[in-house]
C-alpha cells in the first residue's frame, strides 16, 4: 500500500511532471514497438543486406553464364567444358578424377 500512496501523493503533488512522463513513456513504447518502430527497422536493413548480397552472387552467376554462351560456339570451350563437368576423355588417354570435399 505504502507504493501505491507514494504514487497517489506524486501524482497530487506534480501533475504535470506525471502527464508528461506517462507521455514520454507512450511516446517511447510507440518508437520502438510500432509497425515501423526501431526494432522492425532494424530487421529490415539485416533482411535487406542478406538479399543485396544474394543479389550480387546471382548477378555474378548471370554473367559467368552469359561468358559460358559467349564462348559456346568454340570447339575448344566446348571440350575443356566436356572434360571438366562431364569427364571426357580423348582416345588413349588416361583420367584421373580427384575429387575435394563437397
Amino acid at each position: 500500500m505504502k507504493i501505491f500512496n507514494g504514487l497517489r501523493d506524486f501524482i497530487s503533488s506534480n501533475p504535470k511532471k506525471f502527464l508528461f512522463l506517462v507521455l514520454f513513456g507512450f511516446i517511447v513504447v510507440w518508437f520502438l514497438f510500432d509497425d515501423y518502430g526501431l526494432l522492425k527497422r532494424i530487421r529490415m536493413e539485416a533482411e535487406h543486406r542478406m538479399l543485396v548480397d544474394r543479389y550480387r552472387q546471382e548477378q555474378q552467376r548471370i554473367a559467368d553464364n552469359e561468358r559460358r554462351i559467349g564462348n559456346a560456339h568454340n570447339a575448344d570451350s566446348i571440350e575443356k567444358a566436356a572434360r571438366e563437368r562431364y569427364n571426357f576423355r580423348r582416345e588413349g588417354e588416361t583420367l584421373y578424377i580427384i575429387r575435394g570435399n563437397k
